[in-house]
């Protein structure tokens, strides 16, 4: 009966006492336990079998529940300690909070003495600085008062003093003090409501208008536009008014400095008029001599009465130039039939020559449209006449000295751009036809001499030098084309750069078919050549005719001077671009004649190749031709072989030396003949039958007898 109230009693408990599983872990983290009564997952059965595993166990029965029961007495005890212990923790911890609040409102009542306190510390302070503060307001109002009479004084004083000077025209005093009279004025702007002050502005803005007027007056009565000579050296009012016409509105400085250049520049007008001799291009030079005289007699009479920012003498110049090429573009147009090629060069380069004297001389810092930046140039090959640098040479001379200028020579630094390139040039722009005319017939000139030179002088003879080298007509015509771009560039960098890279394209490709092509070896009967149709033909029983040594050395020659424009071809286009302008570098486009050197390259490879492969064709003929079967006995010899190293060994050093400067073609002469030969030479192979097993033998023997020999 009391196990079963035990039991019952355990059962409530645990019902009572089941805890949560936050509860539970928060329990194992302040009391870590290994003991499995502890756990909350506890098991009783599982329990008693790990302490009574087997039968033979529960002999010690006994000792295990009397250490089970100590345990439960060990908790009893202390779980009535623990009781006993909380008995009085209720009352003493209403006590602990009841002196909590007492020592709260002790705090309280100290904290709001201090603050009593700092409230009546801070109103005696007030009081204390009230006095101070009163003083610095009338300190600051008071000095403002002050100056601003004082400002207002300056100002009655000065409107008054300029007034009078202005009508004085005393001009040296009136730069400095209308100056200071504007500054002041500046300080009251946020007074302008008040009458007085306004009619004092109102009396500087009329000051200022009257001296503008009057001022143009003096200019207009001192440099009258028509009339009376201009006097001889400058005035000392005028050189004042200037410094005036500097804090007057900008319009009046531009006024002046428009009138006096127009004056000035005025006998031009006359002088040089469209229906005058003078005006035609033949003399422009005495437009450019005339300006020259008239900056020296300006520096001379005029030069200390502009202030020097203003600089008049570039503006002088500036405006010639403007007017110089209205006036050259009217004359052109009235008499463009006349226009002829050198007199034209001959006035662009007179007035290249000028803009470059005007770059020198002066910053450009009045010109309004600058010109753009050039790109700078990569560097190129230096053995191309494209890869040199590019002096500012004449327009119109004939000879291009610098291009003698060795590759080891160091660059010169480059000149900085000119401001003022094309400011007066441009108007040369719409006649350029005509350059680009003569240079089309000049090429073509030029083309029809290379040709007949080259029937004249005969092709490179062998063991003199010249077999394999680059026709010197290559190089005279690039260096040629140089010289037509740079000239062209100093012309123009738009559509004329377009026209004259066309007319390169043209005679780039008749150099090609004329030059080269044109001068390959053909078969004839006296010259023993053979043609491509010729050479693929076989000849049997007799020897194959060959290409002369001469012949193979003028192939290698073409084919060298192909490569040499085929590179330099590819850097003139490159030049080209950085010449013309950035919009219309997508219009040159030199791959077509590219690709035209790359065939005349490919095709004298290829009568290389044919040649000494016809040549060794007899040869397989006699080898398929051979009575293989009735040889008896390996030998040493073969006519067929012996013809075939005759041939190589005849004709490859020849073409190996003319092309040393060029490698890569001697390498795919030699590829080429290869896959060419070695097919022909395994179906001849196979025609070899019937064959015996020693004339086998002797057929793999001398094969690799011909073989060394060929490597050898």
């Amino acid at each position: 009966m009391v196990e079963e109230e035990e039991f019952e009693f355990a059962e409530d408990l645990e019902a009572i006492l089941h805890l949560t599983p936050e509860v539970q872990l928060a329990i194992e983290q302040v009391f870590p336990s290994q003991d499995p009564l502890d756990r909350a997952d506890f098991n009783a059965v599982e329990y008693i079998n790990t302490l009574f595993p087997t039968e033979q166990s529960l002999a010690n029965i006994d000792d295990v529940v009397n250490k089970i029961r100590l345990k439960i007495r060990r908790l009893d005890d202390n779980i009535r300690t623990v009781v006993r212990g909380q008995t009085n923790v209720g009352q003493d911890g209403r006590q602990a909070l009841e002196e909590a609040q007492i020592a709260i409102q002790q705090l309280f009542g100290k904290i709001k003495d201090i603050k009593d306190k700092a409230e009546k510390s801070e109103q005696m302070v007030k009081e204390i600085t009230r006095d101070i503060k009163q003083l610095d307001h009338a300190k600051r109002h008071l000095t403002t008062s002050i100056t601003t009479l004082n400002h207002l004084h300056m100002l009655a004083g000065g409107v008054d003093s300029l007034e009078a000077m202005t009508r004085k025209r005393q001009y040296g005093e009136v730069a400095n003090l209308l100056q200071g009279v504007v500054n002041v004025l500046e300080h009251f702007h946020k007074y302008m409501g008040i009458p007085q002050i306004r009619q004092l502005s109102e009396r500087v803005k009329a000051a200022q208008s009257e001296l503008g007027t009057q001022i143009l007056a003096d200019f207009e009565e001192a440099f009258p536009s028509q009339g009376t000579k201009r006097p001889g050296g400058p005035s000392n009012v005028l050189r004042d008014a200037c410094l005036v016409a500097n804090v007057l509105d900008p319009r009046i400085k531009q006024e002046i400095i428009k009138k006096f250049i127009r004056q000035h520049l005025s006998e031009y007008l006359v002088l040089f008029q469209e229906n005058q001799d003078v005006a035609w291009l033949d003399k422009i030079d005495r437009r450019y001599a005339w300006i020259k005289r008239q900056l020296l007699d300006y520096e001379e009479k005029y030069g200390r009465m502009f202030p020097e920012e203003w600089c008049m003498t570039e503006r002088i110049a500036v405006e010639f130039c403007h007017i110089t090429r209205v006036e050259l573009a009217k004359v052109m147009r009235t008499r463009a039939k006349e226009i002829e090629v050198k007199l034209l060069l001959f006035a662009i380069q007179r007035t290249t020559n000028f803009e470059g004297l005007l770059a020198k001389r002066f910053t450009g810092c009045t010109l309004t449209d600058t010109p753009g930046q050039k790109r700078p140039e990569s560097p190129l090959d230096p053995t191309n006449p494209f890869l040199e640098d590019e002096p500012g040479e004449d327009v119109g001379t004939d000879k291009d000295e610098d291009l003698a200028k060795t590759p080891s020579e160091p660059r010169k630094p480059k000149a900085p751009d000119n401001p003022f390139h094309g400011i007066v040039s441009k108007c040369f722009e719409p006649h350029l036809y005509v350059y680009i005319e003569s240079q089309d017939k000049n090429l073509g000139e030029l083309i029809d001499r290379f040709v007949a030179d080259f029937r004249a002088q005969g092709p490179p003879k062998a063991g003199t030098g010249e077999g394999g080298a680059v026709l010197p007509s290559c190089a005279d015509l690039f260096v040629y084309y140089k010289k037509c771009m740079v000239q062209c560039s100093q012309l123009s960098t738009g559509e004329p750069m377009i026209a004259l890279t066309t007319i390169f394209q043209k005679f780039l490709r008749e150099y090609a078919w004329k030059i080269l092509s044109g001068n390959l070896p053909k078969s004839s009967s006296n010259s023993g050549g053979l043609t491509i149709s010729s050479l693929l033909k076989e000849k049997e029983g007799s020897e194959a005719a060959k290409f002369t040594v001469d012949e193979l050395c003028l192939i290698c020659s073409i084919l060298s001077t192909a490569e040499y424009c085929l590179a330099t071809t590819q850097q003139l286009e490159e030049k080209l671009k950085e010449k013309v302008d950035k919009v219309l570098v997508e219009r040159i486009n030199l791959t077509g004649e590219m690709d035209t050197f790359s065939t005349v390259i490919s095709n004298s490879i290829q009568l290389l190749v044919q040649d000494l492969d016809a040549a060794c064709d007899p040869a397989l003929t006699a080898m398929s031709k051979m009575p293989w079967q009735s040889v008896e006995h390996v030998g040493d010899q073969s006519p067929y072989v012996t013809s075939i190293i005759m041939h190589i060994k005849q004709n490859v050093p020849i073409i190996r030396d003319n092309l040393a400067s060029t490698r890569k073609y001697f390498t795919q002469f030699c590829i080429k003949f290869t896959n060419s030969f070695i097919p022909k030479f395994i179906n001849h192979l196979f025609r070899c039958k019937p064959i015996s097993m020693v004339g086998a033998e002797q057929c793999l023997w001398l094969n690799w007898r011909a073989s060394f020999k060929c490597l050898s």
